[in-house]
């Protein structure tokens, strides 16, 4: 199937790695125009010149997605520079305090996860909806995870934030169903992003392993990020417009 994105707006929060960033290369590579934040400007640039020499339309701009003013300019320069906003895909998330029991769990740690996961999420919902409701309505997609979702995880933050994604979704898609909006939470399983390979190796490391060693045995079993982004783009087109519910990815 030729999946095709032509003439669509995206915003994707979290671009600069990961899914988010896989996603940001396969949307330019089918047509889309777009726009995505993240506070990583480094791999950003890495993520946006890939797109440019591919001969795709992309701009960057730096976004923390716990302050809202940021999540909302995000949005905003994406409505200014094309008109409109066809497609969001929430992709920023930390995780940390992996294998850490909850007796010795930090509150600050947990908040920090949940500002990002939770939070990060709900402020660009907030904005990206009454620009997509203005229109012809959207797609809007949540990177959640199994964790909290279908199973625990290795933190007891990560796994909370990423319910919550689920719950938040499962809310916001009854209300703005009328909008023309569909709505998806994305749960992907163990893929070989910089997050995920950072929480193996700090894993490891409290455990008294080689976390190099650690990353390296798992990298065999890890899917790659690219293989979701080719998900998100069928559900971003016309193609998936018969797609409902949560969306399980290896």
């Amino acid at each position: 199937m030729d999946v095709q994105l032509n003439n669509k707006v995206a915003v994707i929060t979290g671009g600069s790695t990961g899914i988010g960033a896989a996603t940001a290369i396969e949307y330019a590579k089918a047509g889309a125009k777009v726009v995505f934040g993240d506070i990583n400007e480094e791999d950003a640039e890495k993520t946006l010149s890939t797109i440019i020499e591919n001969g795709g339309t992309a701009k960057f701009q730096r976004t923390d997605v716990t302050a809202e003013t940021e999540v909302a300019d995000l949005m905003a320069t994406a409505d200014m520079a094309f008109g409109g906003i066809d497609t969001l895909v929430t992709s920023a998330g930390v995780l940390r305090g992996p294998s850490v029991r909850i007796d010795d769990f930090e509150a600050a740690t947990f908040d920090s996860v949940i500002d990002v996961n939770l939070k990060g999420t709900f402020f660009a919902l907030k904005h990206a909806v009454p620009i997509m409701g203005r229109e012809n309505g959207g797609v809007i997609l949540c990177i959640a995870s199994g964790a909290g979702v279908r199973g625990g995880s290795s933190s007891v933050a990560y796994a909370s934030s990423k319910g919550g994604v689920n719950g938040l979704v499962m809310t916001v898609e009854g209300q703005v169903a009328s909008m023309g909006i569909r709505m998806h939470t994305i749960c992907p399983g163990g893929l070989a992003t910089p997050l995920k390979l950072g929480q193996i190796a700090e894993s490891a490391k409290r455990g008294g392993q080689d976390p190099n060693e650690a990353v390296a045995n798992a990298r065999n079993s890890l899917g790659d990020p690219a293989g979701v982004a080719r998900v998100l783009t069928f559900l971003a087109s016309d193609a998936g417009s018969y797609t409902r519910g949560q969306i399980f990815t290896r």
